[in-house]
């Protein structure tokens, strides 16, 4: 059985429950199984070789989620060909597609968590009540170590954009 952490975090002030491990900066990231597509799958191995960024948001159509998302695609250009960024949601890829269209979001690969939500139990994201993965990011090495991690403690704030980018320079 998945380890449960309640009250680790809020959703508008109300406490939520967190299935998964809470992982630190030195684990071995965890594989996942998240949908490029209803049948496109892409795993952790996908990214091999490439330093990580994965952007955590409960659903890409709220403001702070598309704010967050925004923001990183901008940041994108200056990380190098060596780094990967990644949206992970629980919306279904037809909306995540539809959103980057009109967005014109192309640089930051969204992926999602809707079909197996092996990523939110795997990185302790999975919220219990909601069906959603909690704001968060995760910054990965090229050898899959996480060297970056922030949970946000209320799902509505915005994350620490500059340390995450700073996390990623330092392996590039």
């Amino acid at each position: 059985m998945s380890q449960t952490r309640t009250g680790a975090a809020t959703f508008k002030g109300n406490p939520i429950t967190l299935i998964g491990p809470e992982l630190k900066a030195g684990d071995k990231a965890p594989d996942f199984v998240l949908n490029k597509s209803l049948v496109e799958e892409v795993s952790l191995k996908d990214f091999a070789g490439k330093v990580k960024l994965v952007s955590v948001v409960p659903s890409i159509d709220t403001g702070v989620c598309d704010a967050q998302t925004r923001r990183f695609n901008e940041e994108a250009a200056n990380l190098g060909d060596n780094v990967v960024i990644l949206t992970v949601s629980v919306d279904l890829p037809f909306a995540q597609s539809r959103w980057c269209g009109a967005a014109g979001v192309d640089k930051v690969a969204l992926l999602s968590d809707y079909k197996h939500r092996s990523f939110g139990e795997a990185y302790g994201v999975y919220i219990q009540e909601l069906g959603l993965d909690q704001r968060s990011i995760f910054v990965i090495d090229a050898n899959d170590t996480i060297t970056y991690v922030e949970y946000l403690p209320e799902m509505t704030e915005h994350p620490n954009y500059e340390e995450a980018i700073n996390a990623v320079k330092a392996l590039v």
